[in-house]
């Protein structure tokens, strides 16, 4: 366990945390992205122990990402770009779980409670991280850090 300080909030990144970080373009523009089974049984498992909210800084594929985040899973959803991360972040308080995969989610990370990144994550963002997945992103990496921070800060939640 980190201490006796548990985490008030759980922040997600969606692209590359909760998808391959895949965008798949037509002629139309972006059309799909590639979410995981697995991921929101870790989200509901967290349920009634913290919040858990997503950013994410694709303007385009918002309508996709409000689609699984907010219509199907019931999470809310911030359009926060890279360059605002740290200061929203901040602004949740100190006592922040945030789990990223950018060059620019490493910054946030550093500053964070405890910071989660997917195995294939940026060299940065594993490097920042006090746990890294086993599992990729979009391939049960969400689930993978949800059982985490309940063996390490809720571990009276049997899981």
């Amino acid at each position: 366990m980190i201490g006796a300080v548990k985490p008030t909030v759980f922040v997600l990144d969606v692209d590359g945390v909760m998808t391959t970080g895949q965008f798949l373009y037509s002629a139309d523009g972006k059309t799909h992205k590639v979410f995981g089974p697995h991921d929101n049984e870790g989200i509901k498992l967290l349920k009634g122990l913290l919040p858990v909210r997503f950013i994410t800084a694709d303007k385009r594929g918002f309508g996709i990402t409000k689609r699984r985040i907010v219509d199907d899973m019931g999470c809310p959803l911030d359009l926060v770009p890279e360059a605002e991360r740290e200061a929203f972040i901040a602004g949740l308080g100190d006592r922040v779980a945030f789990m990223g995969d950018g060059y620019s989610d490493a910054r946030c990370m550093r500053r964070v409670l405890f910071a989660v990144a997917p195995a294939n994550a940026r060299k940065e963002a594993r490097e920042a991280a006090h746990f890294v997945t086993e599992s990729r992103s979009g391939e049960g990496a969400v689930l993978d850090a949800c059982l985490e921070i309940i063996r390490r800060f809720f571990p009276e939640r049997d899981v």
